[in-house]
């Protein structure tokens, strides 16, 4: 009888063996499609961080945003660093590991991409891009503090563990049944 998240398929050679489903997790399928927006959105933050910057530089009309869009471009390069959770950033600045962090951060970057707006009218379409970027990362940065406070996070990381383990044990379940074929050939008497 199957249990929850199995279910009865035949395997040549032992038809009682259960496999477990490869349907993926919906709730991680949600959680992935978030970070890859939340990537997208400090993407467009650095396009429009670096725009400012070169803009700043090339005028020389101030010469503090232009670097201070250069501390803008190298901190949503980390955000976007940050959401592909690669275990080197998570080792090192363990604070990102935690969505509450992690959301703080893009908040910041944020409102960096917001700072210095040209109000002179000149840029209209620069100051656009920039406030859907700046938006974009405020509202995901806004999701990720308030998914942080309610532990929605460590929901995550142990759904996570949980798909590792069941592939890991539909892999063992193979690797058996293929080495279980193995030895029943070797024990067939060859016919001559």
């Amino acid at each position: 009888m199957p249990r929850n998240g199995e279910e009865d398929q035949s395997v040549p050679g032992a038809p009682s063996i259960t496999r477990i489903r490869a349907r993926p997790d919906p709730f991680l399928v949600v959680c992935r499609c978030f970070s890859f927006l939340t990537s997208l959105a400090a993407i467009l933050c650095i396009a429009v961080n670096v725009l400012s910057a070169v803009r700043s530089f090339k005028h020389g009309s101030d010469v503090f945003d232009g670097i201070f869009r250069c501390y803008a471009v190298l901190i949503a390069c980390f955000v976007a660093l940050a959401e592909t959770e690669w275990g080197f950033i998570i080792k090192f600045w363990q604070v990102l590991g935690y969505w509450a962090g992690r959301g703080m951060l893009q908040i910041f970057v944020a409102v960096m991409t917001r700072a210095f707006p040209d109000y002179t009218g000149e840029r209209k379409e620069l100051i656009l891009l920039q406030d859907i970027a700046c938006f974009m990362l405020l509202a995901c940065g806004a999701v990720y503090v308030v998914s942080g406070i309610l532990c929605i996070g460590f929901l995550k990381r142990s759904r996570q563990q949980q798909e590792i383990t069941r592939e890991q044990a539909v892999k063992d379940l193979e690797e058996l049944q293929r080495r279980k074929e193995e030895l029943e050939q070797l024990l067939v008497p060859e016919t001559v």
